[in-house]
């Protein structure tokens, strides 16, 4: 289980996340959402052992990230920005992470078919789409066979078969009893794959539930977002 409790992250006394709680349980897919600036990515940092929390804790089975004998073996992420090199073949940046982790590398393959990503692998990751890029960064998270998968905008750049594919995965990964919190701007996605939504604004949450207790009273995911945010349709989020 993913357990975020209490945590508070300031910078330069500007208060990014203030007292946040949250879980992510195994067997479901938790979706992490809110607008842009609300701390997603601050608390998304803070449970991967990016950034030190100002007061609160951030645990991944009982522990916090720094913690975890293996990490990348027990949690496999995906943050927005992480890329590879350039220059490297996709399947060397795959064996360079394996090799550096202790990771068996009959894994790699396994991975690269996992997301669909075999017939691209020697190519250059600079040649790569944005959704290819998305699906090697699918495939690093996936390489230690982790229990835990986080995954900030998994299906950026996906072409609506991949993101088809992507989704049927994820659900997959979840009910084989693993934990998965994933952050996405695309509701209509989310509700299509997520049991469990939390929803960030300026920091604080607003909102944590099932899929349906989020969204009753409401005809989407979307129209329950805007109407608790007090955003709307068009606004940067």
């Amino acid at each position: 289980m993913i357990e975020i409790v209490d945590v508070t992250k300031k910078y330069r006394g500007k208060t990014a996340v203030d007292r946040v709680s949250f879980t992510a349980r195994p067997g479901r897919v938790t979706g992490f959402l809110g607008p842009n600036g609300a701390g997603k990515s601050t608390t998304l940092r803070v449970l991967l052992g990016l950034d030190r929390p100002t007061s609160g804790t951030a645990l991944i089975d009982g522990k916090p990230y720094t913690r975890l004998t293996r990490p990348l073996r027990a949690v496999g992420a995906m943050l927005d920005g992480a890329s590879a090199v350039p220059e490297r073949r996709g399947i060397d940046h795959l064996r360079w992470i394996a090799q550096s982790n202790r990771i068996p590398t009959k894994r790699i393959a396994e991975a690269l078919e996992q997301v669909g990503l075999s017939e691209a692998a020697t190519r250059r990751v600079r040649k790569y789409s944005l959704g290819m890029r998305q699906r090697l960064g699918l495939a690093a998270a996936l390489l230690g066979e982790p229990r835990f998968l986080v995954l900030d905008e998994p299906v950026n750049g996906l072409d609506p078969e991949g993101i088809r594919t992507i989704r049927a995965f994820l659900r997959s990964y979840a009910d084989d009893g693993n934990t998965v919190l994933l952050s996405s701007h695309l509701m209509g996605e989310t509700a299509q794959t997520v049991d469990d939504i939390v929803i960030i604004n300026k920091g604080r949450i607003i909102a944590n539930g099932t899929l349906d207790q989020i969204t009753a009273g409401h005809a989407s995911l979307e129209d329950a977002f805007f109407a608790l945010t007090g955003s709307h349709p068009g606004q940067s989020w």
